[in-house]
């Protein structure tokens, strides 16, 4: 039987034989890993290429100095495991809870080795189908109508074997070091090859080209030992308490601010490394010049003929020579395996290091081509957690759900539940969900009405990108009207040049959340789905066009959404304002009153009290009812004669009126039971 589907899996074209998968990963890092898990869960024929002998060969290297700036929080005082994953940034999603980051450090910055370890876990445990020593060397396409996308996807690797697949998964992350060539740049040491041994600089001057997480990372390291260290880059330092972007540079690496701004030799610089030339003296010393001091020069007849900015400048800030220049730049996208007729494009500007993507991370040049993990990031760059693991093991998921809808009609997971369970469950996901948390602003909940607002359909971590394409892509409708909550930042609390400590910074009063400058979550109403063209024209820096009504829920010190008068009645009004109707729970004797005074009953009377369901009452539940003012008091009330008691005060006929619901007079009832 083996041997049968084996053959039944080899397609012979043009005299090659290739292996067929319907889908294919390449890279068996953690977004691979991710991707292979849904893929497996689903029961879906799948395969992953990587090119090592293990998963997670990138954290094999890197980072250098094996310090993990991914927080690894054993502690939150909760249980809830979902919660919990808010605060764990290294965990892949899997049902096995052997499988959470913290079962393997303890460390609030875990060490890198331990991250390969738990990714060789990962694929063990879960048994995945990965096929490793295996480099992926080119890849092309072949036109054929009967394939899922109109196209199949030739794979060779290093062997010179072959593979076939009808979606392509691309996770191979960026890897390929960013270099800039400028005069005597050969001369400089990459950060993939430098020593990290602290010991190696002792007593050297040396000069840092880059400014993120690597080149401080580098300079952490010899901070001590160093005569002193410059550190050069196009653009000024982005601390990411300041930016709210997580790839910003972290606290955890930036002893190197301190020993500059108070003035202990260190120092930061801004030019464009491409300006810079470097030349070395007979005595191996560095000296930083610029590109335009060199023109018609001929710099191998020595440093004494060439003009130095020092010799014009006599206090040119990079005068003194330097020992070691070390290139800190990160990583790009590996463009080179694929053949022109992917048509995979890098991004412009400062998102040209990755590949050119859709909101749903499929290749803008071919179908059925999606890039997950670290090289996905150009949708969210900057704005949100896209190119890190706690932030791309949620758009992993996304995309799997994607490809279920697309090829094996399998509609995105939702739940039914009745209007008066609304405002519970938009409580509950803001206070737990971990996915609107990490990718804040790119991945919302939808709630779909159904028809006359009596109960809704709730679709989780939906990409916001493709609002206007969710009938397609989900397979489900939106024909009533729909909620999306997400979770923002303030509008102009993020950036490199704000003072994210000022005082009165925060905001703690409902009738202000509109304000609120911290991460809270942000409800939006339309009566109709957004379209392409409104998703194109919103307003800047959006994540979505103008709704007919949007509801800020306060920010909160301890992210706990939960008080009833801060953050749970303003919901529930913005609600009830947008549907007409009162989401409140009413007792039965309440119900029992509406029904023969009034024309139409709340949601929660119609569904619970007129359908027989409910809980029982009992004598303490009563007695809170009453202390509580939402039930009259009738064993203190004594009535003379026969006179039935007022049981529709003006309060109650103010409850109702209130809601949009009309009154109907009693004697109408009465002579109605007559007739």
């Amino acid at each position: 039987l083996g041997l049968a589907l084996y053959a039944g899996s080899l397609c012979a074209v043009s005299g090659t034989t290739f292996l067929y998968h319907d889908y294919c990963v390449i890279g068996a890092g953690p977004a691979g890993l991710q991707a292979a898990y849904f893929l497996q869960q689903a029961g879906r024929d799948y395969i992953v290429f990587e090119r090592s002998h293990a998963p997670g060969s990138f954290f094999a290297l890197y980072p250098r100095h094996r310090k993990l700036i991914s927080i690894n929080k054993q502690y939150t005082g909760k249980s809830n495991s979902e919660f919990n994953l808010r605060h764990d940034w290294n965990s892949l999603l899997s049902h096995d809870r052997r499988l959470l980051f913290r079962h393997y450090s303890r460390d609030f910055f875990p060490d890198a080795d331990t991250m390969v370890r738990y990714l060789e876990d990962f694929a063990s445990l879960l048994k995945l189908q990965v096929q490793y020593n295996t480099a992926i060397i080119h890849v092309t396409l072949e036109k054929n109508e009967q394939a899922w996308n109109g196209h199949y996807f030739l794979l060779t690797d290093q062997d010179r074997k072959n593979y076939k697949c009808s979606s392509l998964l691309v996770a191979a992350g960026t890897w390929v070091p960013n270099v800039v060539n400028f005069p005597g740049s050969e001369y400089v040491e990459g950060y993939e090859t430098v020593s990290i041994n602290p010991e190696d600089f002792a007593g050297q001057t040396v000069l840092i080209l880059g400014r993120g997480n690597s080149a401080f990372e580098t300079a952490e390291n010899i901070l001590g030992v160093t005569n002193f260290i410059h550190m050069v880059s196009r653009s000024r330092v982005r601390l990411s308490w300041a930016t709210h972007y997580v790839g910003d540079l972290r606290a955890i690496n930036n002893g190197l601010l301190d020993t500059y701004q108070l003035k202990s030799l260190d120092g930061l610089l801004e030019g464009d490394l491409e300006d810079l030339a470097i030349v070395k003296d007979k005595k191996g010393k560095l000296h930083i010049t610029l590109r335009f001091y060199l023109e018609n020069r001929n710099i191998s007849a020595g440093i004494d003929s060439i003009t130095l900015p020092q010799d014009e400048l006599d206090n040119f800030a990079t005068r003194a020579p330097y020992d070691r220049v070390i290139r800190c730049l990160g990583w790009k996208f590996d463009f080179s395996i694929y053949n022109r007729s992917l048509r995979m494009m890098p991004g412009k500007g400062n998102i040209k290091k990755y590949p050119q993507i859709k909101p749903n991370y499929e290749s803008t040049g071919t179908r059925g081509l999606f890039v997950l993990g670290t090289a996905s990031h150009s949708v969210d760059f900057r704005k949100s957690a896209g190119g890190f693991i706690h932030g791309f093991r949620y758009t992993a998921r996304a995309v799997h759900r994607l490809l279920e809808n697309r090829h094996h009609g399998v509609p995105w997971p939702s739940t039914v539940y009745p209007i008066t369970q609304l405002t519970n469950s938009i409580i509950k996901r803001v206070n737990e969900a971990s996915g609107l948390y990490q990718m804040f602003s790119v991945l919302a909940d939808i709630i779909l009405l159904r028809e006359n607002a009596t109960a809704f359909e709730y679709l989780e971590e939906y990409p916001t990108g493709i609002l206007a394409e969710l009938e397609m892509q989900t397979g489900r409708k939106a024909r009533n009207g729909l909620f999306v909550i997400i979770m923002e930042y303030g509008r102009n609390f993020s950036g490199a040049d704000k003072d994210v400590f000022y005082y009165n910074r925060a905001v703690g009063e409902a009738q202000h959340a509109w304000q609120s400058n911290f991460l809270h979550p942000v409800i939006y109403y339309y009566k109709h789905l957004p379209t392409e063209r409104e998703m194109r024209l919103r307003p800047p820096e959006w994540p979505l066009p103008r709704p007919n009504a949007i509801h800020h829920i306060v920010e909160d010190f301890l992210t706990d959404w939960t008080a009833p008068n801060a953050h749970i009645l303003p919901l529930r009004r913005f609600l009830e304002n947008c549907l007409s109707t009162d989401l409140r729970n009413f007792f039965a004797e309440s119900c029992f009153l509406f029904a023969f005074t009034h024309q139409k009953l709340p949601p929660s009377c119609q569904q619970g009290y007129v359908g027989m369901q409910g809980l029982v009452g009992s004598q303490e539940l009563r007695q809170h009812a009453v202390q509580a003012g939402l039930l009259r008091d009738y064993t203190h009330t004594h009535f003379s004669g026969d006179r039935p008691p007022d049981s529709h005060d003006g309060s109650q006929e103010h409850l109702m009126r209130d809601h949009g619901i009309p009154l109907r007079p009693l004697q109408h009832l009465v002579n109605a039971k007559d007739e």
